[in-house]
């Protein structure tokens, strides 16, 4: 009897010593999750690190799947709303401009009561301004106001490529019917020579579009979603509109974002965020959207390498390769003459001029 006790005893610890190994071996397999107490974050929200708490980023460098000791309580989260961007204008150096004068001042009600449904000429963007009776400014036409002159502009060019035939024909024709409904008068530039300047403006901003691109890739265990955003919401990025997008905002009020994070937008989808497995993202810096006194190039680049080592990843390039600290310099100096080009042709990345060509 005692014999088949301690028989049964054993059998007992055996048993559970199996079940144990399997749910660990199990526990290791799935994507390494987001750590527990942090409050549910949603779209426009900023987590910020606080110096108060180095223990909190040490801890996620560390962090061994199958862990289960909490962390620290997180830094406090700030509501911080998504701002628009500021209107575009109509700039000479990059659109083709219509004056449409008018026997007398009309209201903004008018302008706006004509104006075309779509602004946009096949690929390209256009806008109508109107110039201001009282303040003497070119504004976008608004209710109230009265304008003395109007005016149409199309783009010569954007990252879909020059104006062409088509396009500028289809921008004639709209404006057109604005300018006759409020009574103007429509001078069109002539198009062989729109279509000129639209073709060299696109060849200089082609090899002049500098868009830096690295990936992330986890050197072992997968990431979970919840995982990646408590990363990265750690280093001042919020969560962006499209799922699988997170962005480090512009310092300039309505900007473009700095940085941009992604990853697979079906993960992101995903009824369960900490089941979803992600073995790469990318971070990337678009070069003619932010001002070089913000200095991008400099955050990006230590987005890449303190993201890399708290989720225990390899900076690589498109093509898996490993991106070191020489190939970052040699970036670098490339992106300085980059910067000058852009200045010589008053296209300075961060202005507007710059953001409208290279959208």
């Amino acid at each position: 009897m005692t014999l088949t006790l301690s028989l049964a005893v054993v059998a007992g610890i055996v048993l559970a010593g199996v079940v144990a190994q399997g749910a660990w071996m199990a526990r290791k397999a799935s994507p390494r999750r987001a750590k527990p107490k942090l409050d549910p974050i949603l779209p426009g929200e900023r987590l910020e690190p606080s110096l108060n708490e180095p223990a909190i980023e040490a801890e996620a460098g560390s962090d061994e799947a199958g862990s289960e000791s909490p962390p620290a309580a997180p830094s406090p989260v700030e509501t911080r709303p998504v701002a628009q961007r500021r209107s575009a204008r109509l700039d000479a150096l990059i659109d083709a401009i219509a004056p449409l004068t008018l026997e007398a001042p009309v209201t903004g009600e008018l302008a706006l009561m004509h104006l075309p449904p779509s602004r946009r000429a096949g690929n390209k963007p256009f806008l109508i301004e109107g110039l201001n009776a009282e303040t003497g400014d070119w504004e976008v036409p608004a209710s109230g106001r009265r304008y003395s002159e109007l005016q149409a502009g199309v783009q010569l060019a954007n990252r879909s490529g020059a104006l062409n035939e088509i396009e500028y024909s289809e921008f004639v024709q709209k404006v057109h019917g604005f300018a006759e409904a409020v009574g103007a008068m429509a001078d069109f530039p002539d198009m062989i020579d729109i279509v000129a300047r639209a073709r060299e403006l696109d060849a200089f901003a082609g090899p002049h579009d500098a868009q830096l691109v690295v990936r992330l890739r986890s050197n072992g265990v997968a990431w979970s979603v919840g995982y990646i955003q408590q990363c990265v919401l750690r280093h001042g990025f919020v969560l962006g509109p499209v799922p699988g997008r997170l962005v480090l905002p512009s310092q300039e009020e309505g900007g473009p974002p700095m940085l941009i994070l992604g990853f697979d937008s079906q993960a992101a989808l995903a009824d369960d965020p900490n089941e979803a497995a992600v073995r790469d993202v990318t971070l990337s810096l678009d070069v003619p959207q932010t001002p070089e006194s913000a200095e991008p190039f400099a955050a990006w680049q230590q987005a890449a390498r303190k993201l890399a080592e708290e989720m225990d990843a390899s900076v690589v390039d498109d093509q898996g390769r490993p991106i070191t600290l020489a190939a970052f310099t040699g970036i670098g100096k490339e992106l300085e003459q980059l910067y000058r080009a852009l200045e010589e042709r008053d296209l300075a990345a961060g202005s507007a001029a710059a953001r409208r060509l290279f959208s």
